[in-house]
Order: structure tokens, then sequence, then C-alpha cells
């Protein structure tokens, strides 16, 4: 009954069914018109959001469940999921070759400099200099230049009639990477991606037992479930989302970078309501998982995921970086490095990434 209960407060999944319901009946008409494609996208685009709320949620009380890192692991896969299933579609729609690129660029600079930058500012605001494990960014950041390296910057210097070739020799060096890396981080090496503070121990023994009783009352199944629920109804969502997006953009004359946009914020948005609320708490180690994390996740899996379908479906597919994409994307990469050396952070560093992103954001409309 307690679980029926539940499932009757999980007004984000009703939301979403009532707006695949409703966009059944009234699809046609509302696209015939500027204002009822306006309408549309920005219903369901709320809805989207609301339901990546829910997944932030329930892939939070699977993180309490397991703990660290297997946590973080399971919200940004469950982020990535929704990222490759909204590119896939709205790749089928756009017919573009570089939407692909263009989200995954635009989902590493609103993890790396948007999410981050917020988190260590708020954080930063609160407590000061917020501590992680050093090894943690060391580990994400080389991983993260390899990647984005070999996938994204080295086609530019490969000969046009090889670049299928190098797509699919990189879908398995990818997978190969990603489960290397993540036996890492989940066996051999687990005690990179965690961080004890030195008066763990202090926390008194009633505070221990509630925790404890709070985790064991978790029912894993009851959030998994729901979890896959609210990806699978967000993808029916995002299929109608792309009709109006397209209609939308085409309309006022805006660059499809601006939908790849969108696709990184819903994507995102259970990440940064996550990286929030860990920065408040002075869990920065938590940040440092999800947003390095994130990204890495996404390039290693996002982009086999988008080859593999776009060389099944045969359409043409664009990685490879721009040059003010690639000097962003680098300029980035090497803050970070010099930012996440020394396992602390803080306002300052926080705001660097920031403006980063602000950059970001300014050149989308140039």
């Amino acid at each position: 009954m307690s679980i029926l209960k539940a499932q009757l407060k999980e007004y984000s999944l009703f939301s979403a069914l009532a707006a695949i319901v409703g966009m059944h009946f009234f699809e046609h008409t509302l696209v015939e018109t500027t204002v009822g494609n306006l309408v549309g996208f920005a219903l369901l685009f709320v809805v989207i959001i609301y339901a990546a709320m829910s997944v932030a949620h329930h892939a939070e009380m699977l993180a309490e469940k397991f703990g660290e890192p297997y946590g973080t692991l399971i919200l940004t896969m469950s982020a990535v999921i929704v990222e490759i299933v909204i590119i896939v579609i709205m790749m089928m729609h756009a017919h573009s070759p570089n939407l692909a690129r263009d989200t995954i660029y635009s989902a590493m600079m609103l993890d790396i400099n948007g999410l981050l930058g917020v988190a260590a500012i708020i954080g930063g605001l609160k407590h000061g200099e917020q501590p992680y494990n050093v090894d943690s960014s060391n580990s994400y950041l080389s991983m993260l230049l390899v990647a984005i390296g070999v996938a994204m910057v080295l086609p530019n210097f490969i000969e046009l009639q090889y670049h299928h070739r190098f797509m699919l020799f990189n879908v398995v060096i990818f997978v190969v990477l990603y489960i290397i890396f993540t036996r890492v981080q989940l066996t051999s090496h687990r005690y990179f991606f965690e961080y004890n503070a030195e008066d763990s121990d202090e926390v008194c023994e009633d505070t221990k037992a509630c925790h404890e009783a709070h985790i064991a009352n978790i029912n894993a199944w009851y959030h998994a479930i729901n979890l896959v629920i609210s990806i699978v109804l967000i993808g029916v969502l995002a299929e109608i989302l792309s009709v109006f997006m397209g209609n939308t953009l085409e309309h006022f004359g805006l660059p499809l970078a601006i939908g790849a946009v969108g696709v990184a914020v819903i994507s995102a948005a259970p990440e940064l309501i996550t990286a929030v609320r860990a920065a408040i708490d002075n869990r920065m180690q938590t940040v440092i998982n999800i947003a390095l994390g994130a990204s890495l996740a996404t390039v290693l899996l996002t982009i086999p995921a988008v080859i593999l379908v776009s060389s099944y479906l045969g359409m043409e597919l664009n990685l490879s970086l721009t040059p003010t994409q690639t000097m962003l994307i680098g300029l980035t990469l090497l803050v970070s490095i010099v930012n996440f050396n020394d396992g602390e952070t803080n306002v300052l560093e926080g705001f660097l990434h920031f403006i980063l992103f602000v950059v970001f954001v300014f050149l989308l409309f140039v």
C-alpha cells in the first residue's frame, strides 16, 4: 500500500502522460501556427524538464542506497541515456550531420563550465574552500583529453575518405575505454572517487543509526523502475518536441545549435539539481564526479551510440569540432587542469568556469 501511495505522488509521470495524450489530439492543430508552435514547444520543454527532475530524484535515492561512486555513476548514466535518446530522435528529424557534435560539445560546456562553475560559486560563498579528492579530477581530465582529442579534433587531420572507417574504430576503443575506466572507478581505484572528511568519525551514533535506517528503507526496485519509466517518457516527449523545435528554429531563422543546447539542458537538468544540492551540503566530491563524470560519459557513450545509429540508418555524421569550438573546449580543459590540481575549489575558480560558459552562450548568437 505504501508503494501505491508513493506512486500516486509521482506527479511528473502523470504530467508526462497527460502531455503525450494531449499532443496526440492537438499536435497537428498547434504546428499550423507560429503561436501554436511556441506554445507546444514551451509546454513540452517544461514537462520534459519536470520529468528530468524525477530522474534526478530517483537517481539520488539509488545513490544513497548504493553509495559513492555508484550513486553518481547511476545519475550520469541516466542523463547520458536521456541525451542519446533525444539526440537520435532529433537527428532523424533534423537530418543535420552536425547536430550530434553540437549537442555533445554543448553538454560538455554545460557540465564543466555551467554546472561546475555555478556549484563552485554557490559552495564557495557558503563554505569558502571545498575539498575533494584530486585523484578523481586528474583521472577524469586525462580521459577527457584523450577522448575529445581522438574523436572530435583528430578527424580534422584525417582524409575525408577514411572518416567512416575511423569513426567505427572509435566505437571499439571508446567502449573499451569506458569499460576499463568504470572498472577502475568501481573496484581497483574506487578510493580515487571518494572523499572522507577528517571529522567523519565525529558524527554521533544516533545520526549514523538514523542514516542507516533511512538507507535500509529505500526501495531500490521502486526507484529503478520509475527511473526507467521517466527516461522512456522523456524519449516519447522528445519525439514530439523535435517537430515543434524544428518549426520554431526555422521560423525565427535560428541556428540548429540552439536546439542542440536545448537537448543538452534537458539531459543536464538532473545533474545540475543534484550538483547544486551537493555544493550547498559541502560535498564537492559529488559535484566533481557529476560534472566531469557526465562529460566523460557523454563523450565515451554518446559518440559510439550516434556513430552506430547514423551508420545503420545511412545518415551523414560530422563529429569534427570547428576552430572556435576547439579553442573554447581546449581553454576549458586547460583551465580545469590548472584549477583542479590542488584538491580544493573556491569562488574564483567557479567564476572562471562560469565566464567561459557565458562566452559559450554569447558565441551561439554570433
